[in-house]
């Protein structure tokens, strides 16, 4: 089939970003089997963080990615061209129709380019990879489109209003959620199949919107990427990562300076905190000066390493949706999980098998202290959580799941074109 793959970013590196992983690994698997046309923005802040700089960046992914899919073609998001635009954006839409989430895709280039595109090819199918491109529909009329939710976008803004401190960021953030609500039941039956990344979501998206075709397309891990090395793990090693510029990962990062680590400190002064990813805040690198056994180490080019000497992987993230990919990453890396429920939403993982659930600081130390004195837990839980990803979370596996639906639903659509050509 020739298949569109409408992105929001460049799907490239897979690293850094869960949507990175998610997205490159699924555009590689169908491109295995079928001709793949990879249309869409460039967001430079992911581009920076990885690279340092974005236009070297914007080259090795145009170079890689060219070499998997038929044709590639990136364009700037206009709101980003202009001082403050997401800022100055984001007063706007408290007065238009359409939640700020959505007017940051829109484009005229994008459509002009779009409609070009359907010109020029025959496509068998159109993949939007996220809902927010959803002012693209009227450009596909016609065509079978799929859409993917990376989270639900309106569930993941209404709990994060709830979570906020700030008055006025709970009340930002309640607006756009339920505006968010309000457009996704809009749109939704615009499209022929959705995508989610976990039973919760499929739950969720089906609540606010009853009898879509939903199909569950887990995110998942590249296991031979992601293996254990075999070798001694470090005494009192525990780690966190997680790109730190995303609220869940800052908030589940400062969580552990500030609840977790100092009650950890006085029950079990010899260990040593971890925290990976790019964007860490001023108060983490602070605490970082001041304590050389809390160590802030920023982005790092390869996340495997510091997985594979850790004794524990600490994850107290409370906000967000989907698969957190992270998650997936150190479960397959073998590593013993101390994790909010919240954080392992989507996995099938057993209490006590392969996580250890935590709530408040108190229960982190209490569950890492268990894992740090009992080696045999630790073998046990990692040699389970690694089985899991391998049983349940290979891109091989998912991939052949994604082109079966996808292949499915250009079929319905055709012979619903063909069914109604006889009829006439």
């Amino acid at each position: 089939m020739n298949i569109l793959w409408l992105s929001q970013l460049v799907p490239y590196p897979p690293t850094g970003l869960g949507v990175l992983q998610r997205s490159y690994n699924l555009i590689r698997e169908l491109a295995g089997e079928h001709r793949v046309y990879l249309l869409g923005f460039v967001q430079r802040k992911p581009l920076e963080e990885i690279f340092g700089d974005p236009e070297r960046g914007l080259k090795e992914a145009y170079a890689h990615l060219r070499s998997i899919c038929a044709e590639v073609e990136f364009m700037p998001i206009p709101v980003d061209k202009r001082k403050n635009g997401r800022l100055r954006l984001a007063a706007r839409s408290l007065l238009m129709k359409d939640p700020y989430t959505i007017n940051w895709m829109k484009s005229a280039s994008m459509h002009r380019t779009a409609r070009a595109w359907r010109a020029r090819h025959h496509f068998d199918l159109v993949h939007f990879d996220t809902i927010s491109l959803a002012p693209y529909l009227p450009d596909f009329l016609g065509l079978p489109i799929t859409v993917n939710h990376h989270n639900i976008e309106s569930h993941m803004m209404l709990r994060r209003a709830k979570l906020a401190a700030n008055p006025l960021e709970r009340a930002y953030f309640w607006q756009e959620g339920v505006r968010l609500k309000r457009y996704e039941q809009r749109v939704c039956r615009q499209f022929d199949m959705h995508l989610t990344c976990s039973t919760l979501d499929t739950a969720r998206l089906r609540h606010e919107n009853d009898g879509l075709n939903v199909v569950e397309i887990p995110n998942g891990v590249d296991i031979d990427f992601f293996r254990p090395s075999g070798a001694e793990r470090e005494a009192g090693n525990l780690v966190f990562a997680g790109n730190l510029g995303r609220y869940p990962n800052a908030a589940a990062a400062s969580y552990i300076a500030e609840r977790v680590w100092p009650l950890l400190q006085a029950t079990r002064p010899g260990v040593t905190m971890h925290i990976i990813g790019a964007n860490p805040s001023e108060a983490l690198k602070a605490l970082s000066q001041r304590e050389p056994r809390f160590k802030v180490l920023g982005f790092v080019p390869d996340v495997r390493p510091y997985l594979d000497r850790a004794e524990v992987y600490v994850c107290p993230i409370t906000d967000g949706g989907g698969t957190k990919l992270k998650v997936l990453d150190a479960l397959a890396m073998g590593s013993a999980l101390v994790a909010d429920p919240i954080a392992c939403e989507g996995i099938d993982v057993k209490e006590g098998e392969t996580v250890l659930f935590a709530r408040e600081p108190e229960d982190y130390v209490r569950q890492i202290v268990r894992l740090l004195e009992n080696k045999e837990l630790r073998a046990r839980m990692g040699a389970a959580a690694r089985q899991l990803v391998e049983d349940r979370f290979s891109y091989e596996s998912i991939g052949t799941k994604l082109d079966r639906v996808m292949t499915d639903c250009a079929e319905v659509a055709r012979s619903r074109v063909a069914g109604a050509a006889v009829h006439i």
